[in-house]
């Protein structure tokens, strides 16, 4: 269980939830996406709001923060990407403009997260305990640490429907296992269980089902002890790899507005197929609570 502070500095959202663990310095933040698992116009404006927020409470000394935890308040879900539903109007009806505006919010909050908000002693941590599909595993990449727990299904099936995952996947993935895999990956339009990814060295931290919260407090304690240290290997590593720029991700993410926008009729209903599963699975979810 997370300690809340009394006080607690960041706002109410309507689709996420923080709370602040003093004793370990660390905020915790449920995501809860609706009415689909995906990433919709305002759980992104919010999470947005909430990153610089975290950069100025910690920036200006009111509070310290040294490991921002991401999860979902949804049972078996951590998210299922970009907002399929609003990707095929906007497509139907050639508004490229608010396509692209939507793409840009999204890479307007996995950079920062990515960038562990410009704060040099911030670790965001991705806690995925359910499915993270297409922009759901490009937003659980970008963090600095990715604990999984076993079974966990993660993949980019934007292929299946004649696209390609553009917020930030080709350039996190090609760092972390090679160009080439990193291309085969995204074409295969596979999706793969924790335990494979860490094989591959996506995942960080493997945790049994059911432990990934006490995987989060035990990582956090471990490397707590040498806080200091594991700080400048970071900063040695970005020195040596030089991190994802920002023009870099929305560079892509044109390319990615512009692939969309020639979408077919027949890619649109293979995206419409996707768009009642998430429907139907968010109406299964709110049944059994």
């Amino acid at each position: 269980m997370q300690h809340i502070q009394p006080g607690n500095p960041f706002p109410s959202y309507n689709q996420l939830q923080v709370s602040v663990d003093l004793a370990t310095k660390t905020a915790w933040c449920q995501m809860a996406p609706g009415p689909r698992p995906c990433f919709n116009p305002t759980i992104l404006r919010e999470i947005h709001d909430l990153q610089q927020k975290a950069h100025d409470v910690v920036a200006d000394g009111l509070l310290e923060i040294d490991y921002f935890v991401w999860q979902s308040a949804l049972p078996d879900v951590w998210n299922l990407g970009g907002d399929l539903g609003l990707f095929r109007e906007l497509i139907q009806n050639k508004d490229r403009k608010t396509l692209s505006e939507y793409a840009r919010a999204c890479i307007d909050v996995v950079h920062p997260n990515y960038a562990s908000f410009d704060l040099p002693n911030m670790t965001t941590i991705g806690l995925i305990q359910g499915s993270a599909l297409g922009g759901g595993f490009e937003a659980a990449m970008s963090n600095n640490v990715m604990i999984a727990e076993e079974g966990v299904q993660m993949g980019l099936p934007e292929i299946l429907f004649n696209l390609f995952p553009g917020m930030g996947a080709y350039s996190m993935l090609s760092r972390k296992i090679g160009p080439t895999k990193a291309e085969n990956f995204i074409l295969s339009g596979d999706t793969h269980t924790a335990e494979a990814l860490h094989e591959m060295g996506i995942v960080d931290v493997l945790a049994k089902k059911g432990e990934g919260v006490d995987a989060v407090h035990s990582y956090i304690k471990k490397h707590s002890k040498a806080f200091n240290g594991a700080m400048a290997v970071r900063a040695t590593a970005q020195r040596v790899n030089p991190p994802i720029e920002y023009q870099e991700m929305i560079d892509v993410v044109e390319i990615w507005v512009e692939a969309a926008m020639r979408l077919t009729a027949k890619d649109l209903r293979v995206m419409e197929i996707l768009v009642k599963r998430q429907q139907k699975l968010m109406e299964k979810m709110r049944q059994a609570a």
